[in-house]
């Protein structure tokens, strides 16, 4: 069954964008840059090439593909629904879609009162 409010979501073309990644590079993952170097964008990985960690927590999946966040950025951002979307332009310099000629944008939205109380609990990753 699925999470009738689920934390993180992608449109279409986030997905055709992901299938495509998959199909060069094999299982994926995401973590939610916090800032520094890649702004605040959502960056894809190969699967289990960025360490998660104590500090991390699992939001959920995006194309079958675990998406993830620190949990410092997480205490602000708990409140909102991420939508994953892809525009033209460049991304994070380490993230996989940059030489696709697009990058992978987070938008949100708030929770109503009611999807808030539905929400799941997140999974906190391991030291």
């Amino acid at each position: 069954m699925s999470d009738p409010s689920p934390r993180v979501v992608a449109t279409e073309a986030a997905l055709a964008l992901i299938e495509r990644l998959k199909a060069q590079h094999g299982p994926l993952m995401f973590h939610q840059s916090g800032g520094c170097c890649d702004g605040s964008a959502p960056m894809c990985w190969p699967a289990g090439e960025l360490r998660t960690g104590g500090s991390d927590v699992k939001l959920g999946e995006i194309g079958g593909c675990p998406f993830w966040m620190s949990e410092a950025q997480f205490d602000y951002w708990r409140h909102t629904q991420l939508i994953i979307d892809v525009v033209p332009g460049r991304g994070g310099m380490f993230s996989l879609e940059g030489p696709e000629g697009v990058r992978f944008l987070t938008r949100s939205r708030l929770f109503t009162d009611e999807e808030s109380a539905a929400l799941s609990p997140v999974e906190r990753g391991r030291d």
